[in-house]
């Protein structure tokens, strides 16, 4: 090893009283994370020697001191390590003193085998915050300053080791006051790989119809928003499109450009002070906001919001997605007061535009003006979107300030697995021993950009993290992309190939997170997964652990009238419903519902009585579809999702109790049935004359019937197998209202909720891994 640290200043060579000797392992993300630096002054703090380097297992310290000053130095290496770093471990034990005067940070061993977890990208730290608004400081301005703490990481990572020439800042040489820092280990910016000043750092500049504005191309940028045109911006994991998200004209025109009628857009606000005049924020949420991750938070919008947002921004939505600046360019574009829409920029159904090439070509016909830098994205990541429920955080999607830092696994087989995850909303997983590396957000793999994206990922963690997997993971439908892709794998690299149920991998991941090997009781809700039987489920009842599941009740059966079309257009089963309740007199029954149907709806209904391309779905996410078209709320889904988003905003309306409607479980079956259609008569019974006041009303009876419906059949499997804990996953229990109705029949349960991975599909690889692993005996 050699020496390339000192004595730390203001260090007593050797302290009174007797001294003591520990070798310390501090294991996590721990590496490229000013960790080093960290302990070098925290050293000097407790007035210890020794030294401190990295190598292939994390961070291995030797520190000599009195007791005390030991004890307190590695309690300080959990509660005080630097805001990037995350320690999942310090042990230490006890070695011969050596009597050393000076603390060292050594270089790492000679052939040490890398083992790294690489910091996500995270937003901007205080420290350089001040430094970038600070008028005499020389990073005054600059957009891309950095230090240990924040910055970009993960974007911008060509391999291993994390070190400046495996990056894309390489074609930037530091200027001599940025290496001085970089090699001083008592300052923040030492061994910061992305650190830079704007003398020798990356810039940004405009274009406007593809030339370069002359100027100062923020202040240039600022101006094209105030005055209420669309901006493109490159960020540090992608483009995204921003306007003034006060203007109702420019949301207006940012929308019809990109073409997103409907779906809410995310606001950045220019500081916390905005957000709570926006909405009401909990401490909690408030804590997100300003985290290091920095996600989009879904707030509640205040009633009396001063200088609100625009109602375009989330029509009809009783909620905003909402960020605060996470780069130093957005400190920059800013003011404290602004609320900006911020978008990825992205062409329909593709992920985030990330490649200047790509931005100028396609986003010259939506946004006005160009913003980029000429630091180029090596890895494209997304926001990430987080909410607060009555189970506690709820991670929408998984991505920017989150991956890759591995989940945790409960066991290690010393086997790799790589799992494909599903179809929408994809995220796959690879493991290395006790770690899970759950991607970033992939996106819809049928769009052929997104499938591109989603392959590529997958090499580049492989490569990365130096896995090859030993083990493939599933899903059952053969129709998947993600499945296909391990089929193909599985049969030309010869590896095994383990197919996991779609809502059996919903709830390993819970059990995986939680480190739960029992059996329990799983409840997953979401729109759809291809079942054993080889119908569509998802309304599932299934006594589960990590290897395998029996489905012991689910939503009784409906047919998809013109099957995948169904989810994309509720009216089908909505017209299904009203068929059954009224026969020929569907249309004298129910008049306006018809009148705005396409023409051949009957041939529809006809073909849906033969079997006729109408496959059966326990689907709990179509049950929200149908019951938000019979109450006149959405006819079709402009997105994914739409209807049962309206339908829970359109029940927090109400304005009395909500009732439980009628619905029949079917105890002689094996499984178990819960008869839905009953509730859904209930709530088309009389609806074309009823007030807006009632349909918010009986959208509230929707939920909590199905609440109560799923706490009575848990009771129930409760009784019969003794099983008391109940986990809880699927894309519907997104919605925070059927989650808090449901939790509060489930007192007597203990429940297990995901919180570290998405309850929607974006958890799924994370429970593919982990049953493929179980099921090998690992």
């Amino acid at each position: 090893m050699t020496d390339c640290g000192h004595t730390p200043p203001g260090q007593s060579p050797v302290n009174g009283g007797a001294r003591e000797r520990r070798a310390f392992r501090v294991s996590g993300i721990v590496q490229g994370v000013g960790f080093r630096p960290f302990v070098y002054r925290l050293a000097a703090k407790y007035g210890l020697s020794g030294w401190v380097l990295n190598d292939s297992a994390g961070v291995g310290i030797e520190a000599e001191g009195t007791a005390a000053t030991l004890d307190a130095f590695a309690d300080a290496l959990r509660t005080e390590a630097p805001l990037a770093a995350s320690v999942t471990a310090v042990t230490f034990t006890d070695i011969p003193s050596q009597g050393e005067e000076a603390f060292r940070i050594l270089e790492s061993p000679q052939g040490a085998t890398a083992r790294t977890l690489v910091s996500p990208d995270l937003a901007v730290c205080a420290d350089c915050r001040r430094e970038i608004l600070s008028a005499a400081d020389r990073r005054h301005g600059y957009a891309f300053t950095n230090c240990t703490n924040c910055g970009p990481r993960y974007s911008i990572i060509r391999g291993v080791p994390y070190d400046r020439p495996l990056t894309s800042m390489a074609p930037f040489r530091m200027c001599p006051a940025c290496q001085h820092e970089y090699d001083d280990p008592a300052d923040r910016r030492f061994h910061a790989q992305p650190n830079a000043c704007g003398a020798c750092g990356p810039s940004y500049r405009l274009l406007v119809d593809g030339a370069e504005a002359a100027g100062d191309p923020l202040a240039a940028a600022r101006r094209i928003v105030a005055g209420g045109g669309t901006l493109a911006v490159k960020g540090i994991g992608g483009y995204h499109l921003a306007c003034d998200a006060r203007s109702e004209a420019a949301v207006t025109r940012l929308r019809q450009r990109k073409r997103r009628e409907a779906k809410a857009l995310a606001v950045m606000a220019g500081s916390m002070e905005t957000v709570r005049g926006l909405c009401t924020v909990s401490d909690e949420e408030e804590r997100w906001l300003t985290s290091p991750a920095a996600p989009i938070v879904l707030l509640r919008r205040r009633a009396d919001a001063r200088n609100p947002a625009a109602e375009s921004v989330a029509p009809g939505n009783a909620y905003l997605g909402v960020l605060l600046p996470y780069a130093p360019v957005h400190l920059l574009l800013l003011a404290e007061d602004d609320l900006w829409v911020m978008t990825s920029a992205n062409l329909s159904g593709e992920p985030i535009i990330y490649e200047d090439d790509i931005a100028v070509r396609g986003l010259a016909g939506i946004a006005d003006a160009i913003l980029v830098h000429n630091r180029e994205i090596v890895h494209r990541v997304d926001d990430s979107v987080l909410r607060m429920t009555a189970g506690g955080r709820q991670i929408v999607r998984r991505s920017r300030g989150f991956a890759p830092t591995p989940l945790a696994l409960p066991f290690d087989g010393g086997t790799s697995v790589l799992a494909g995850g599903a179809e929408l909303k994809n995220t796959f997983c690879l493991t290395r021993g006790q770690e899970a590396f759950l991607s970033e957000h992939i996106g819809d793999l049928m769009e052929h950009a997104v499938l591109r994206s989603y392959e590529e990922t997958i090499a580049h963690y492989e490569a990365f993290f130096e896995v090859r997997p030993a083990l493939l993971a599933a899903d059952l439908h053969p129709a998947y992309l993600s499945t296909q892709y391990m089929r193909a794998r599985a049969a030309h690299e010869g590896l095994p190939l383990v197919s996991v149920q779609h809502h059996h991998a919903h709830i390993a991941a819970v059990l995986a997170e939680h480190d739960v090997w029992e059996r329990v009781l799983g409840v997953t809700l979401d729109g759809t997964g291809y079942g054993a039987d080889g119908a569509s489920w998802g309304g599932e009842f299934l006594a589960a652990d990590m290897r395998d599941y029996e489905r012991r009740a689910h939503f009784a059966y409906l047919p998809l009238p013109g099957g995948d079309r169904a989810a994309k257009e509720p009216w089908r089963l909505a017209l299904w419903v009203l068929h059954t309740m009224y026969g020929e007199e569907i249309a004298r029954r129910a008049p306006k519902f018809i009148e705005a149907l396409p023409a051949g709806w009957e041939l529809l209904v006809q073909a849906t009585a033969a079997g006729v391309n109408a496959p059966l779905t326990s689907s709990a996410g179509r049950l929200f579809d149908a019951a938000a078209a019979l109450l006149g709320l959405c006819r079709m889904n402009a997105y994914e999702g739409q209807a049962a988003i309206g339908l829970e905003l359109l029940a927090r309306r109400a304005r009395r109790a909500g009732v439980i409607l009628p619905y029949r479980v079917n105890l002689t079956a094996a499984p178990i049935t819960v008869d839905f259609l009953p509730v859904l008569a209930a709530l088309a019974d009389g609806v074309e004359c009823i007030s807006a006041e009632e349909r918010a009303g009986r959208a509230l009876d929707f939920h909590v019937t199905m609440a109560a419906a799923v706490a009575e059949v848990l009771h129930l499997l409760s009784a019969l197998t003794g099983l008391r804990t109940a986990v809880l996953s699927g894309g519907v229990f997104q919605n925070a209202l059927l989650l808090e109705e449901l939790l509060a029949y489930l007192a007597d349960f203990r429940v297990l909720l995901p919180h570290a991975a998405p309850p929607n599909d974006g958890g799924i690889a994370y429970g593919q891994a982990a049953v493929a692993l179980a099921r090998m005996g690992m």
